[in-house]
């Protein structure tokens, strides 16, 4: 059976491509405003300003400052793209595929933003904490998904061993990358750890 198919992700609607393009756009400009004047001394006013929306604006798509650091739609996609695959592959082959398709997918300057944001977060301990909290909750996303596609509940210990194995495996590779953040370096280790995951922790 091939594993490494991909599902197609869902289309957004028009309402959605303008939301997201909202944004991109005032992530955009205060990624830019954090690098040329600092983290800490770049106000939301300023950052509302330069992507010419209104500071209540930049309030509703970011609610916190760091979400103008942490936020990316890339988990989200992720678990879309999980959710999409065939169910006769398994949890961990659903998740490998996703990964795949997802950052395969990326464009040069969307990898560029990600490792500007990823430079954010390692060096101020606010993003480093906001860091955390998204990690918790992208795992219990994929505590739920794999509970569901095995047919047991969320806390069983095999799900549980599934699903952080799957995050774990995906974090560990980004971290092996260091210095060599190219994506296919990235999927080489990812690939790998992730088919031997497979052959141990059957689900």
């Amino acid at each position: 059976m091939d594993t490494t198919r991909t599902a197609d992700p869902p289309k957004l609607g028009l309402r959605e491509r303008k939301k997201a393009k909202t944004r991109a756009l005032i992530q955009e400009h205060a990624l830019r405003l954090f690098r040329e004047k600092g983290y800490d001394a770049t106000s939301i006013a300023e950052i509302a300003e330069a992507a010419e929306v209104s500071p209540t604006t930049v309030v509703r798509y970011f609610p916190a400052k760091p979400d103008l650091v942490i936020y990316d739609d890339l988990d989200e996609r992720v678990i879309e793209a999980v959710r999409a695959q065939p169910r006769e592959l398994s949890a961990l082959q659903a998740m490998r595929n996703a990964v795949r398709s997802v950052f395969g997918g990326l464009a040069e300057h969307e990898e560029e933003t990600q490792r500007e944001r990823e430079r954010l977060m390692w060096s101020e301990p606010e993003l480093r904490a906001a860091m955390l909290q998204e990690l918790v909750r992208t795992e219990r996303e994929m505590v739920d998904f794999v509970a569901a596609r095995a047919g047991l509940p969320a806390d069983d210990d095999r799900v549980l061993a599934v699903a952080g194995a799957g995050i774990g495996v995906s974090l560990a590779a980004w971290f092996a990358c260091e210095g060599d953040r190219s994506l296919a370096r990235y999927f080489d280790l990812f690939d790998a750890a992730m088919a031997h995951l497979e052959s141990a922790l059957p689900l």
